[in-house]
């Protein structure tokens, strides 16, 4: 990172007892991972399947308030009914 503010790079080399092609080395890494990053497309591939879950997570929660509603009006019409409620497991 100093590098990339301008700071010497033989200065450096010598403080942190490295040599200036390792650290030139390290900088043009950092510098070509974060060109790739910039160029990557999975963002709109992550917003596209994010809405798509959504939309799901709607018509399922759509769906259980019906299953909910038309356990409740067969509930009230047959008292003898029971709803069934799963075992906890231990």
């Amino acid at each position: 990172m100093r590098l990339l503010r301008g700071d010497e790079l033989d200065a450096i080399s010598r403080e942190l007892g490295v040599t200036a092609s390792t650290l030139s080395s390290w900088r043009d890494r950092f510098l070509f991972s974060g060109q790739a990053g910039l160029k990557t497309q999975a963002v709109p591939e992550l917003q596209d399947q994010t809405r798509d879950l959504k939309a799901l997570i709607g018509e399922l929660t759509i769906d259980n308030e019906c299953l909910k509603s038309l356990l409740r009006k067969h509930e009230e019409r047959d008292p003898l009914a029971v709803r069934w409620e799963p075992r906890s497991r231990p």
